[in-house]
């Protein structure tokens, strides 16, 4: 199981890496009838939860969790509900690639936490460390760096334009 399940680990970053990086191939996909960014997401949650099934499969559970679990899961979970909040599903899901206007956003976690939602996510796993078995963890946080690296290199001439009105 452990191939398959690191597999499963990996399974979204090559999927964020071809949005972020060729967006027009994407929305040519979608069409025009279907918001890229809701498809993205909608392929995002079917990828997480092969992530968290392939988690799951190599976990053992115990109760009650230690004491670190509390606030890191619940600093983690708050910081990704956040962003979702002051970003919506255009913002979380790579809208200004796929072309769309997102303002920009500097209320907390923003200007103060580098990649907030990546950071909470990472947060997350971290508490979960003793039911999970450490190298899929860092496999995990090592896709999310992989995908913050990329992230950080955007190149506004790859956009996708909108459309001349």
């Amino acid at each position: 199981m452990g191939i398959v399940a690191g597999i499963g680990v990996l399974l979204p970053f090559p999927f964020y890496y071809w949005l972020w990086t060729y967006p027009q191939t994407w929305v040519n996909l979608c069409g025009i009838k279907r918001d890229p960014s809701k498809v993205m997401a909608n392929v995002a949650h079917i990828l997480k939860l092969l992530q968290f099934l392939s988690l799951f499969s190599v976990s053992t559970l115990t109760w009650p969790p230690p004491l670190f679990f509390w606030p890191l899961f619940g600093f983690g979970q708050f910081l990704n509900f956040r962003v979702y909040q002051l970003l919506g599903e255009a913002g979380t899901y790579y809208g200004v690639r796929f072309g769309k206007n997102i303002p920009w956003v500097t209320a907390f976690p923003f200007g103060v936490i580098r990649d907030p939602q990546y950071v909470g996510s990472i947060m997350s796993l971290l508490a979960c460390i003793s039911w999970v078995p450490f190298q899929y963890i860092l496999l995990w946080i090592l896709g999310y760096a992989f995908i913050m690296k990329v992230e950080s290199k955007e190149d506004p001439a790859t956009r996708v334009q909108p459309p001349l009105t």
